[in-house]
């Protein structure tokens, strides 16, 4: 049989991961995000959660303060011992739909006049200190 990568939230899978973790393993998560607040957001993201120290008193592997390799399977499970393929991190930055275009390539087409007088009346509404940083 080979090497368990995926752990549910389950009472039996979290005492099992909690017996064989060490400090340093690395656990992955994933979390769904609210495409309907955030529209150009992916799907679902993973977060890294790491194995710091071993409780003092407990000898249970803890991720972070209060946070137990057993209470993470718990609240945040299924937890993966491998990262997620073709998934980006939390940590990660998002996908670029506005903002400058990369350097040497150009918009593609003149502005109308209405997308001119447009874009001027947005810069209009922005406070002066803004408006003097936007030209």
């Amino acid at each position: 049989m080979g090497k368990r990568t995926v752990w549910k939230r389950t009472e039996r899978d979290a005492k099992e991961l909690s017996r064989i973790a060490k400090v340093g393993d690395v656990f992955y998560t994933v979390a769904d995000v609210a495409t309907n607040l955030a529209p150009y957001e992916d799907a679902q993201l993973y977060s890294q959660h790491r194995v710091e120290y071993m409780h003092p008193l407990l000898g249970a592997p803890m991720i972070c303060g209060s946070l137990s390799v057993e209470g993470l399977v718990l609240r945040f499970g299924p937890v993966y011992t491998e990262q997620p393929a073709g998934m980006r991190g939390v940590h990660q930055p998002g996908p670029q739909y506005a903002g400058p275009l990369p350097e040497g390539t150009g918009f593609g087409r003149d502005l109308s006049d209405a997308e001119i007088r447009s874009l001027e009346a947005q810069v209009a509404g922005k406070p002066r200190r803004l408006r003097s940083l936007l030209g």
